[in-house]
């Protein structure tokens, strides 16, 4: 059996972490995966009745060594989500939002959740930016 890569392993493990976060500040996880040809939603979560779709950016700290830094000295996850990805996001949200039960006052929201993960613990630094405007 071929083995993942790294990447995609990061990646699982960033949402695992991005939802035990998002419980323990009381949200409920929906849905994850949300998966469409033009778009993915990482989890849709839900607290209050407002839902909130989460993008999740994921790095371990061993592949901050290959990040070009010519915006930054600081690399940020969040950085990644760019204007095509968001354009894609907003399309798979519309689609999400088309669903049965859904109306047009649906409340809603759009946030990051970046995951920097630690080389030498297991341990990770979460951020959660909420309530970002498509």
């Amino acid at each position: 059996m071929k083995q993942e890569a790294k990447h995609i392993t990061t990646g699982k493990l960033g949402e695992e972490i991005a939802c035990k976060f998002l419980l323990s500040k009381g949200y409920s996880i929906i849905e994850r995966n949300f998966l469409r040809k033009y778009g993915e939603l990482d989890i849709i979560a839900q607290k209050r009745g407002i839902l909130t779709f989460i993008e999740v950016k994921t790095v371990s700290c061993e592949n901050l060594d290959n990040v070009n830094r010519e915006t930054s000295d600081k690399y940020r996850p969040e950085d990644n989500v760019h204007p095509n990805k968001i354009k894609r996001l907003k399309r798979v949200i519309q689609v999400y939002l088309s669903k049965p039960g859904f109306s047009r006052e649906t409340e809603w929201e759009f946030g990051i959740i970046s995951v920097v993960l630690s080389r030498n613990s297991p341990s990770a630094k979460v951020k959660y930016i909420k309530d970002i405007i498509l």
